[in-house]
């Protein structure tokens, strides 16, 4: 791992909403090397559906540059931070940017899907079961995940495609403190 503060690293780039073609192509004229991943949406107009290239992190840039050496970067417009812990940028590893890129350049559909993990409340989103929240308990290959849901103080599993599920929104009691999550079941008494 690189840890010389003095050399070029990526970085993630939040950037204002819809900003992500002009921001690149502004730090690439200042000599800059930016990645802005993109896939193909299919959106709909008012008589048919047409293609258009669209961000895979929508706000998001990567961009190499020296930490040491980014207020040219952080001014460039539609540039709000550096992604990182507190005031700390922190560069995103070499084979993450390599991997993306061969997602990307691959011909294969990629596409943005939620960051969701084991343990995390899920909102089920289409089909008969739209509304339905449950706490993901584990993947089933890449496309399916088995959601436990709470019923009368027992659960109750069920498999389904992780495409109709996006995170849920914790529900918080009213003598819960601020930043703590408070389970919104009770677990089953064995």
């Amino acid at each position: 791992m690189n840890t010389e503060p003095k050399a070029d690293r990526w970085y993630a780039l939040q950037l204002r909403s819809r900003w992500e073609s002009s921001t690149a192509a502004l730090l690439s004229c200042k000599g800059y090397q930016t990645f802005l991943p993109t896939y193909k949406n299919a959106t709909r107009g008012s008589s048919r559906s047409k293609e258009v290239q669209s961000p895979l992190f929508p706000g998001y840039l990567f961009c190499r540059f020296n930490v040491c050496d980014r207020l040219p970067v952080l001014i460039t417009p539609g540039v709000i931070s550096v992604v990182g812990t507190g005031r700390v940028p922190i560069p995103v590893e070499e084979s993450e940017i390599e991997s993306i890129q061969r997602m990307v350049s691959s011909g294969l559909r990629v596409e943005p899907c939620p960051y969701l993990e084991v343990g995390q409340l899920v909102r089920i989103e289409d089909g008969a079961l739209s509304g339905i929240e449950g706490v993901l308990t584990s993947f089933k290959g890449s496309q399916r995940i088995v959601v436990s849901i709470s019923l009368l103080r027992r659960s109750v599993a069920l498999e389904i495609d992780r495409s109709v599920v996006s995170p849920g929104q914790p529900k918080r009691s009213g003598v819960a403190q601020p930043g703590v999550v408070v389970p919104w079941f009770e677990p089953a008494v064995t």
